[in-house]
C-alpha cells in the first residue's frame, strides 16, 4: 500500500508531522518491518514505483496540493496491480472554488452563504489551513473524473461527505458543514 498524507508547506509547519518524522519514520524509532515498510518524504508528483507494485494506494487530503492531478493518476495507475484500488479524499471543488475557504457574512457577522466564484478557473489558490498559509490547486469535479478515466481507472464510488446526524449537535460547528460539501471521497479501480 502507498499512502500520501500532506503537502510540503503544511509538513514544514505541522507539529503533527514533526512528531511523525521524529517518532515514526525518524531515527528515534527503529522500523520494525524494514522488509515491508518504507518511509519516503517526497513530493507526490515525484513518486516513482515499480509497475504493479501495490494493490492499494490511499491519499488523505493531499491531492489538493498537486498541480498536475492527471500526471499523478497515470503514475498511480501504473504502480497498481490488476484490479488495484486508488482511494482518496480531497476538499470538494465547491469548497475550494473561491479560494478564501470562508463564508460570506452580513454586516453583523452572521454567515450568509458559501462563495463558489471562479469555479471553472483552475488555478492555484492561497488558503489558510490549520492556521498556516498554503497553496492549493483548485480543479473542477470534471477534471478530477476525466483525469481518472483517462488514466484507465473506473469510478467505483464517489461521495460528497456530510456529517453523520449524531455529530451535528455533538461537535461545535458541525452544522456549518451542511450548506455545502467540504470533502469528496473517491474509490477508483484499475480496469
Amino acid at each position: 500500500m502507498a499512502f500520501f498524507i500532506c503537502s510540503r508547506e503544511w509538513r514544514e509547519k505541522s507539529d503533527w508531522y514533526r512528531y511523525f518524522a521524529e517518532n515514526v519514520k525518524g531515527s528515534k524509532r527503529k522500523n520494525r518491518f524494514p522488509d515491508i515498510i518504507e518511509y519516503r518524504q517526497q513530493a507526490i508528483k515525484d513518486i516513482q514505483f515499480a509497475n504493479a507494485s501495490f494493490d492499494l494506494v490511499v491519499s488523505s487530503l493531499a491531492l489538493n496540493y498537486v498541480a498536475d492531478f492527471a500526471q499523478v493518476c497515470h503514475k498511480i495507475y501504473a504502480c497498481l496491480t490488476e484490479k488495484g484500488q486508488f482511494i482518496f479524499s480531497i476538499e470538494c471543488p465547491v469548497f475550494t472554488a473561491h479560494g478564501s475557504q470562508d463564508w460570506c457574512y452580513d454586516s453583523s457577522g452572521a454567515k450568509l452563504h458559501w462563495p463558489v466564484d471562479n469555479y471553472f478557473n483552475e488555478s492555484p489558490r492561497q488558503a489558510e489551513f490549520l492556521g498556516h498559509k498554503v497553496t492549493k490547486y483548485h480543479k473542477t469535479l470534471t477534471t478530477y473524473l476525466i483525469s481518472l478515466l483517462t488514466a484507465g481507472f473506473s469510478i467505483a464510488r464517489l461521495i460528497k461527505a456530510e456529517p453523520a446526524d449524531y455529530l451535528l449537535d455533538k461537535i461545535d460547528g458541525m452544522r456549518d458543514e451542511l450548506p455545502r460539501p467540504m470533502m469528496l471521497l473517491v474509490l477508483a479501480e484499475k480496469t
